[in-house]
């Protein structure tokens, strides 16, 4: 059986995205085979059709995304995720799960975690790349009760998982973001300051006595200079970005880059975590959904940002 899915036809710009139809195939051991609701829109996505990790043609046409929820629609044998056996009707959400722009999705089950019922699709499926990242740049930083950590970016994806779970765990954030994102910032637990000329002595004034950890998720020479020159230990600093400009400072660098600190155990441990807080409206994901059909747009609004939450599509 055919299925919708996107693709990125040739190296380039949110042009080169296109929906197709491809066999999707049954689960085999280990494996599920999910209806999309939700897919998650995160920069990697555009970042790989953009160049960024090379330009190989073998590569094409390329299918993205890596997170997505829905209902299980069939199990192979032994498919058993991180909390438990996996049948067939079961609500999920599935993390690292590769080509996730799709109606259907077969994914191994390991990657797979419940959805709580009362998380909506098109939250449950931007909660989980980004809060997992979230979590690894506390972890790494080591954020923790007392702690004041500056968030760049604070209102995007990442951003706003970093805010509220740094809340959560008892720190004091202050989050540079653009004016009229400052409010969504207060909701949130944040203490809003506007990036340009001028931000370090703007978060001086917010905190006197010092900033304990920096996370950047802006990846601007901005971000990186004023983490340096606030925070005394470096290895308090990282980026999720900047990762030319991270290495040479001396501060963490994470994601996918070469060299860059991974983090793939911490985040597979954050996903049971993440989907529990979720589900107890201790964690919000805030969302702008695309028609699966709308990629190109979704992923335009990405790119420019003009986002006012995390991008989802939805088949």
């Amino acid at each position: 059986m055919d299925d919708r899915v996107v693709v990125a036809t040739a190296f380039g710009g949110p042009e080169v995205l296109a929906v197709v139809d491809q066999p999707t195939g049954q689960p085999g051991p280990g494996e599920v085979l999910i209806e999309v609701r939700a897919a998650g829109v995160n920069p990697v996505d555009w970042k790989r059709y953009g160049g960024t990790f090379g330009t190989e043609a073998s590569q094409l046409p390329m299918r993205l995304g890596s997170e997505a929820a829905g209902v299980v629609a069939a199990v192979g044998d032994a498919a058993e995720g991180p909390a438990g056996p996996i049948a067939a009707g079961d609500e999920v959400i599935a993390f690292r799960a590769e080509g996730a722009y799709a109606a259907r999705l077969v994914v191994p089950a390991s990657a797979v975690v419940p959805k709580p019922a009362n998380l909506g699709w098109e939250q449950a499926g931007g909660l989980l790349a980004t809060g997992a990242t979230a979590v690894h740049a506390l972890t790494v930083t080591g954020v923790g009760a007392g702690d004041t950590v500056l968030v760049h970016a604070a209102s995007g994806g990442v951003g706003q998982m970093a805010v509220q779970l740094a809340r959560l765990r008892g720190a004091r954030v202050i989050g540079t973001a653009s004016e009229h994102n400052h409010d969504r910032l207060r909701a949130l637990g944040a203490e809003p300051v506007a990036y340009g000329d001028g931000l370090e002595a703007r978060v001086r004034s917010l905190a006197p006595g010092g900033v304990d950890a920096a996370i950047d998720a802006a990846g601007t020479d901005e971000a990186v200079d004023v983490s340096v020159a606030l925070v005394a230990d470096r290895g308090r600093i990282a980026t999720l970005v900047a990762f030319q400009r991270g290495a040479q400072a001396g501060i963490r660098v994470l994601g996918g880059a070469p060299g860059a600190d991974r983090g793939d155990a911490i985040r597979a441990a954050a996903r049971l975590e993440l989907v529990e807080l979720a589900g107890e409206g201790r964690l919000e994901v805030a969302t702008e959904p695309f028609a699966l059909a709308d990629v190109a747009a979704a992923h335009r609004a990405g790119l420019e940002g003009r986002a006012r939450g995390k991008l989802v599509l939805v088949p």
